[in-house]
């Protein structure tokens, strides 16, 4: 079995949002698949997809920090013409990455205790994120 569809997200902040309830909500093909695979593909340059701790908000918190003070807003950069957060936008995007790849077994993704997938938005508006959500399996 094969299914392909978009997710989209609603807008949000910049940071780090747990995403796993509002992405995999809007897959109902993941119940009837016994076993395969759920490969899901932000179409954005300037937000990341992830997978970490799903309980503990301060995680997320702390991950934004480090991601500011490692790749700030006021170093100089030529692609400065889309705002000051574009560019860092971009790098963050590059380093954390925009997919992730996960396995279905009866009917449930097998994340691990603690891992929820997380939207890294970098913009401070980035507006609505489109996910194309490709399911795979029997």
């Amino acid at each position: 079995m094969w299914h392909q569809q978009t997710v989209i997200l609603s807008a949000k902040p910049r940071g780090f949002h747990l995403v796993t309830d509002d992405i995999l909500g809007q897959i109902r093909e993941i119940a009837s698949l016994n076993v395969g695979l759920l490969h899901l593909l932000l179409q954005h340059t300037s937000a990341s997809l992830t997978l970490n701790e799903n309980c503990d908000p301060t995680v997320r918190q702390d991950m934004e920090q480090h991601f500011l003070r490692a790749v700030p807003e006021s170093a100089r950069y030529e692609h400065d013409y889309e705002g000051p957060d574009d560019m860092p936008a971009h790098i963050k995007s590059s380093a954390i990455g925009v997919s992730l790849t996960l396995p279905v077994q009866k009917g449930r993704v097998l994340l691990g205790t603690w891992q929820g997938i997380w939207l890294g938005e970098h913009r401070i508006h980035g507006g609505s994120r489109r996910i194309v959500a490709t399911l795979q399996g029997e």
